[in-house]
C-alpha cells in the first residue's frame, strides 16, 4: 500500500470536491475551481469532510497511479483554500522588472526588454526596493501551473555561478565558483 496514497484528505471549509462520472475531480474554493482528469483504476470516496484515494488492483503502475492522485488531490485542495505563492529576486546590475497587468517586461542585459505574457489563473506583482533586488511575486491557486510558468520566467536568465547574476527563486541556494585567480 502506498504511503501517500492511504493518506487521507481532510477538507477545509469552504472547500467542496465533485467526481463526475468520466472520473474527473473538481475541486471548489473561496480562491477558484480547479479540476483534474484521473485514472480509471482510482476511485476516490469523500466521506465527511474527508477524501480517501483506492486503487483497483496491486500492479505497479495502478500503484504508483495511487499516490500521485492523491498527491494531486492535495495540492489541489490547499491551492483552493490557501494558494500557493513563489517569489523570484533579479541578481545584476540594470536587470528590472515590472508588470502591466498580465504583461511582465523583464530587462536583463539582453539588448532588448522581454516581454512576457502570463496566464489569468496567475496573479502577477514586482516589487523594487531601494538597495535591494528587484522582485517578481506569483501568486495562484494552481500549483502546476505555478511551478511551469516560475520556471519559464527563471530559464529567461539564469543564475550564472560566478557572480550568481540572473533571475533566482528568493529561497534559492546558489552553489559559487571561484574563478580563475582561486587556482594560483
Amino acid at each position: 500500500m502506498s504511503r501517500i496514497g492511504k493518506l487521507p484528505i481532510t477538507l477545509p471549509k469552504g472547500v467542496e470536491v465533485s467526481i463526475s462520472d468520466k472520473n474527473v475531480a473538481t475541486v471548489k474554493g473561496p480562491k477558484g475551481t480547479l479540476t483534474q482528469a484521473m485514472d480509471n483504476a482510482i476511485t476516490v470516496s469523500n466521506a465527511d469532510g474527508v477524501l480517501n484515494v483506492k486503487r483497483a488492483t496491486d500492479q505497479k503502475r495502478h500503484r504508483a497511479m495511487h499516490g500521485l492522485y492523491r498527491a494531486l488531490l492535495a495540492s489541489m485542495v490547499k491551492g483552493v483554500s490557501e494558494g500557493y505563492k513563489t517569489e523570484q529576486e533579479l541578481v545584476g546590475v540594470g536587470y528590472r522588472a515590472a508588470n502591466k497587468g498580465q504583461m511582465l517586461e523583464l530587462t536583463l542585459g539582453y539588448s532588448h526588454n522581454v516581454a512576457f505574457q502570463l496566464p489569468a489563473e496567475i496573479k502577477v506583482s514586482t516589487a523594487t526596493e531601494k538597495g535591494a533586488n528587484p522582485k517578481i511575486i506569483l501568486e495562484s491557486a494552481d500549483k502546476q501551473l505555478l511551478g511551469a510558468v516560475a520556471a519559464k520566467i527563471r530559464s529567461l536568465r539564469k543564475p550564472e555561478p560566478y557572480k550568481g547574476k540572473g533571475i533566482k527563486f528568493t529561497d534559492e541556494i546558489l552553489r559559487r565558483k571561484a574563478g580563475k585567480s582561486a587556482g594560483k
